[in-house]
């Protein structure tokens, strides 16, 4: 059988193998004496069912019978592998009545490669399995009755996985108890993942530990964490009592995050950092302005950081506008999180990064609007393309831009990707809700991942002498359409958000600014065309008409339509102008650029080829 190689395996991408980078595994270990149970009946049901029972990732399995008479011609370990939906590996050690007697594995994962090694077992033959796997190897062995054959298989295995680059298992029936000297040879090399003081055979009264997994350190510091472990207490189906541990596995740094970090929310002399990791972490920010002299800063609630999750945002406090800030995120693996043990894995440290917030004379801008991008990468990266020379300041994504959400792992990667594209590490963005960021099952969970200015969909924050005013308009439907089956009350976020208004308008933060800037993502303003339906659902105009009836914006920017509109100040009772951007094809889709120059403000609509749509002195 030829051996493939244990080494160079590249690394998978995140969200194709979420499950193997969280690296958690139940293994097990059984000497199953052939299926042969302590009643003398050749049973191997019974062992299927402990195992489907019990659904270990891996199962090593000792004394195993293929084709034997005593099997009755039956393939133990294929006939097993059938029955529990498992990979099957055997290693036979001898020929037996007419067949062959040796060890086997059974797993959930497809190996990649499996080699066996002859031990010494001079009246009968042993020998080591080695099964490679994505994120680990596994070895299993049944040493000899011999102490010194067991001795000198210690020292054939120990050469034999000192040589692997991956973290490495050893499971099987060691004819050693945990005061001999066998076991004192290994515990040089390895480390107990099982209670060596519970016992494993025989199985009716067990009185002694024979039964092992161990896992290889060398020397080293283990690459794993022990979850849980125990002896089955079965006394039937074997003359052995079966024995799982289930572990975790330490991650890569490299692997720890799924996001580069990025910045939200930055109004109060604070901004958020957040990103998201692929583990359960502890998390912190190392910031100040000289990248040589950092200060930390996690995230305490009730006097307990928080941690042990994947998404992360930590605020920062008391910053000096007009002052360059560096920073970089930090993320420690958490392996295990009890009540009185904590262990840890590696800690993966970003680069150094810089972001600056505006002064109180920094009144001038550039500021990107996306709008209905849909999740469509193909059509970001064209609009992009158009104004990644602009010297932008802060970036909004104004609505169907993560749309539909169903899991975490799809918002992720949309997310992930704008951030990325726009350079979210050193330039805030805000991310606005669409109707589309409110359907599917994911859609609460955004909440996660934004940072809201003041904590709600809807807001105003001042950058420099321009204030901006981000309003969420809600479902396109009513809330008793079936499609939302009564657990949507966007009439009541409305009604919120009239109260919002009509203080917002009247404060002093909004009065003495110079430019105001009315964003949400569907329009309440439309144009006027021959044989309309003026009952269209617009509950926004009807609820907020009257307060921005005489509100002093100098323009709104809407999306939804998914069709470019200029609406000029007048034309359906809008008392400023109105531009909506476009759709979500690489034909219709918009972007908008702000920018304000001294008390000169202009907006600009390009598509995605780069041709100017609108150009307008607000």
């Amino acid at each position: 059988m030829k051996f493939l190689s244990l080494f160079g395996l590249s690394l998978f991408l995140f969200f194709s193998v979420q499950a193997e980078e969280a690296g958690t595994y139940r293994f097990m270990s059984y000497n199953i004496h052939a299926g042969i149970g302590v009643d003398e009946q050749f049973d191997p049901g019974r062992i299927a069912a402990l195992i489907n029972r019990h659904r270990p990732d891996v199962v090593a399995l000792q004394e195993v019978d293929s084709v034997t008479q005593r099997s009755g011609g039956l393939d133990l370990l294929q006939w097993l592998g059938m029955q529990t939906l498992m990979h099957p590996v055997f290693a036979p050690a001898i020929g037996f009545q007419g067949g062959k007697y040796g060890i086997g594995l059974l797993s959930k994962e497809k190996p990649l490669s499996w080699k066996q090694i002859p031990l010494p077992g001079e009246q009968e033959a042993r020998t080591l399995l080695i099964v490679e796997f994505r994120n680990y190897i596994f070895c299993n062995t049944h040493l000899s009755l011999n102490e010194e054959e067991r001795l000198n298989s210690i020292a054939i295995i120990e050469r034999e996985l000192a040589e692997q680059r991956k973290p490495v298992f050893l499971a099987g029936d060691l004819n050693a108890t945990p005061d001999s000297d066998v076991f004192s040879r290994l515990k040089t090399g390895f480390s107990a993942l099982t209670d060596v003081k519970k016992p494993t055979f025989p199985a009716v009264s067990p009185q002694e530990c024979i039964d092992y997994i161990l896992g290889f350190t060398g020397g080293k510091e283990p690459e794993y964490a022990v979850l849980s472990a125990a002896v089955i207490p079965d006394s039937v189906a074997s003359d052995h009592r079966p024995l799982y541990a289930e572990i975790r596995l330490k991650t890569q740094p490299n692997r720890i995050l799924a996001t580069d970090p990025y910045l939200q929310n930055p109004i109060g002399n604070g901004i958020t950092v957040s990103w998201v990791t692929r583990v359960p972490v502890y998390g912190w920010v190392e910031y100040g302005e000289d990248p040589q002299q950092l200060k930390k800063v996690h995230k305490l609630v009730d006097g307990q950081v928080i941690c042990n999750d994947y998404i992360h945002k930590i605020r920062l406090e008391s910053l000096v506008p007009g002052k360059t800030y560096y920073y970089r995120v930090c993320s420690q693996e958490i392996l295990s999180y009890r009540a009185y043990s904590k262990q840890f894995g590696h800690t993966a440290v970003t680069e150094m990064r810089e972001f600056r917030l505006p002064s109180s004379e920094d009144d001038d801008f550039t500021a990107l609007i996306f709008n209905d991008i849909h999740k469509k990468h193909d059509v970001l990266d064209s609009l992009f393309e158009q104004v990644k020379a602009y010297p932008y300041d802060l970036v909004f994504f104004n609505g169907d831009c993560i749309d539909d959400p169903a899991n975490q792992e799809q918002a992720v990667r949309s997310i992930a990707y704008y951030n990325r594209k726009v350079g979210a590490d050193r330039i805030p963005v805000f991310y606005l809700r669409g109707n589309h960021e409110i359907r599917n099952a994911y859609s609460i969970g955004l909440r996660e991942l934004f940072d809201y200015v003041g904590d709600k969909t809807y807001g105003a924050f001042n950058w420099g002498d321009t204030r901006f005013v981000m309003l969420d308009c809600g479902e396109d439907k009513p809330d008793d359409h079936p499609v939302y089956y009564g657990l949507n009350d966007f009439t009541q976020l409305r009604l919120d958000q009239a109260g919002f208004l009509k203080q917002e308008l009247s404060s002093p933060a909004f009065k003495k600014s110079v430019k105001k800037v009315l964003i949400h993502h569907i329009p309440i303003y439309r144009f006027r065309r021959p044989n309309a339906d003026d009952d269209r659902f617009n509950p926004c105009k009807k609820l907020w008409g009257d307060l921005l009836a005489h509100a002093p914006f100098q323009v709104a920017l809407n999306g939804h339509t998914h069709r470019f509109a200029h609406i000029p100040a007048g034309t359906d009772s809008n008392p400023f102008p109105v531009v909506v951007g476009g759709g979500n094809s690489l034909r219709g889709a918009t972007v908008m650029v702000l920018q304000k120059k001294g008390k000169q403000m202009t907006l600009q609509v390009l598509n995605a080829q780069g041709k100017e749509l609108l150009k307008l002195d607000l």
